[in-house]
Parts: structure tokens; C-alpha cells; sequence
């Protein structure tokens, strides 16, 4: 068992608070010292600069599918030279009618050192890696590989 710790931090200001004028930017403090300027989506009022939660969700996706990814391939001593994704999630009404997260697609692009595994073999390191990813067996949202 582990515990993951962020703390969030928002504050009103000077900003009048109606909910067309509050200001949406807050950060996240990450416990490795790392703060991060957060804001709701720009269709949601807030500021295009900064992450907002919704890309946040999509890149711990992605960035978990990667990290047990690589894991994986080096346990079967298969070596990665570099590994690059472009994670899309579409947010869309869940089947309760609520707006969610509701597909993640990946789109690795890997680049190997050596002998590149066949079509089957990298499927199978794909499969394995979102079965074990943390991130994605937390969630419902459907993740896909393409």
C-alpha cells in the first residue's frame, strides 16, 4: 500500500465570485516539490495557460500506461530507445447521462534498440501493460491502444 499526496490551492482574490467572474486558476503542490498551474478548461471559464484537470487525467493515463509499458519490456529484455504518445480523451455524457471522460486513445510511437517485436508480441506488451497500469484500473473509462 501507498499513499499519494497533492495539495491543491485556490484562492478568490480580488476576483468578484459569480460564477462567470471567479477566477478558475488554483495550483497543485506536488510532495517532490513540484507545483504545477492548474486552471479549468478554457469552455469552462478558466485560463488557457495553465493544465486543467481533464488533460491532467488523460496524461496520468497515459504516462501510467507508459511507465508499466517500459517496465514490462525490460523485464523481457527488450530495450526501448524512446516512446512518445499522443494521448486523446473524449469527454462526452457516460451512460448516466453525466459528462466524464469516457474513452482514452494512445497512440505510442516506440522506437526500439535492436530487433523490433512483431505485431502479436507488441500487442500482447500493450495488453499487459494497461491490465497493470494503476492509473487505468482505477478508472472506467475505456482506454485504447492504437
Amino acid at each position: 500500500m501507498s499513499e499519494h499526496v497533492v495539495d491543491v490551492s485556490w484562492s478568490r482574490g480580488e476576483h468578484e465570485f459569480t460564477y462567470d467572474s471567479y477566477n478558475r486558476d488554483h495550483e497543485w503542490r506536488f510532495d517532490g516539490g513540484v507545483t504545477v498551474p492548474a486552471s479549468a478548461n478554457p469552455a469552462y471559464l478558466g485560463s488557457p495557460g495553465p493544465v486543467d484537470p481533464e488533460e491532467a487525467f488523460v496524461a496520468a493515463l497515459s504516462s501510467c500506461h507508459m511507465l508499466t509499458f517500459l517496465a514490462i519490456a525490460a523485464r523481457k529484455r527488450l530495450v526501448v530507445d524512446s516512446y512518445d504518445d499522443h494521448a486523446v480523451g473524449v469527454m462526452a455524457k457516460n451512460e448516466a447521462g453525466r459528462l466524464a471522460i469516457t474513452q482514452v486513445t494512445l497512440h505510442p510511437k516506440i522506437v526500439w534498440s535492436g530487433a523490433e517485436p512483431d505485431a502479436e508480441t507488441l500487442d500482447r506488451l500493450h495488453h499487459l501493460a494497461h491490465r497493470e497500469c494503476f492509473i487505468a484500473n482505477s478508472v472506467t473509462t475505456e482506454i485504447t491502444v492504437a
